[in-house]
């Protein structure tokens, strides 16, 4: 099982698509109590087949499947084929990072299944063949990913656990989008290589106020990031503008409760929905506050990291 994450400094573009290498490090916050569960087993299949949320994958998921689980299997030197099952506790392309819990727990499970003894960071470099953010929800709570130049050395840790609780109210605002489309798009963005250059400083800065447990801090600097990541979404070659009316409602909600001493702040990574960060006292003013605006919430903490349960789904 592996929760979903929020990215904090954010991820967006890749130098090496294959591999899933980023452009450079980035910052996330794993989301609890959504979580995905997957089981895989070994054994004499006549084929390799996965099934997430009951439904048969499609060609292209089945191809990152395959990505995570042969990684496995090389490094396990095993060639038996493979059943998997997987079911999200939430909605899946709402933004809310089902793919990194999905690959994350499915990097955890297939190197249990396959008596691989590996540590979370070891296992994160594999997870991240699925997606990207993946590394960061193997080893959850608050963690960095670091860039790295070559596979072994692109691999997420943790700076902080989940005794560190912060609040976290998602405003759920589905849109159909294509990360992976985002990620090649940004790269045209004429402001893309003013990000690379800001963002070694914003890490720093992430880094250094969840080490200091400063919730406002994380959350402006999360809001910061998000406008800049969007505006570079909204800059490329397709003008990809992924936010939807009940976004900026949510926006405006935000700076409203700030303005009023309700210390909110929004983040919004690739897609519609938005997280609103706050200490945990004020979650429930926050939800409230969200719901009146007529838009779907969920109330979640700082998850964990991936682990291995005896709950199979088969």
């Amino acid at each position: 099982m592996a929760h979903p994450i929020q990215g904090l400094i954010k991820y967006h573009g890749l130098r090496d698509e294959v591999l899933r290498i980023p452009f450079h490090d980035s910052i996330s916050v794993a989301t609890s109590p959504t979580v995905t569960h997957t089981t895989i087993q070994f054994g004499d299949y006549e084929s390799d087949s996965a099934s997430i949320d009951g439904a048969a994958t499609s060609e292209r998921d089945m191809s990152r499947i395959l990505a995570v689980v042969d990684a496995v299997r090389d490094k396990a030197r095993i060639e038996d084929r493979f059943r998997m099952e997987s079911r999200n506790s939430f909605p899946s392309n709402v933004g809310l990072g089902a793919s990194a819990s999905g690959f994350a727990a499915l990097a955890v499970s297939a190197c249990a299944a396959a008596g691989l003894k590996l540590t979370p960071e070891e296992i994160s470099v594999i997870a991240r063949r699925g997606a990207g953010s993946a590394a960061r929800s193997v080893t959850g709570a608050f963690s960095l990913w670091k860039t790295g130049f070559e596979d072994g050395d692109s691999y997420s840790y943790q700076i902080a656990s989940e005794d560190f609780q912060m609040g976290i109210v998602v405003a759920l605002i589905p849109a159909h989008k294509s990360t992976d489309d985002a990620h090649k798009d940004v790269l045209q963005s004429p402001f893309f290589h003013s990000r690379l250059a800001y963002i070694h400083g914003a890490v720093a800065e992430m880094e250094s106020a969840i080490r200091r447990r400063d919730i406002a801090e994380i959350g402006r600097l999360a809001e910061k990031d998000s406008l800049i990541l969007h505006g570079i979404t909204m800059t490329g070659v397709e003008e990809l503008i992924l936010w939807r009316p009940e976004t900026v409602s949510v926006i405006l909600e935000v700076k409203r409760m700030r303005s009023e001493g309700v210390p909110a702040f929004f983040s919004i990574d690739t897609g519609a929905t938005v997280y609103v960060n706050t200490a945990p006292e004020n979650v429930g003013t926050v939800r409230d506050r969200i719901d009146a605006l007529g838009i779907e919430t969920i109330e979640c903490g700082v998850g964990g990291p991936a682990a291995v349960t005896e709950n199979h789904l088969f």
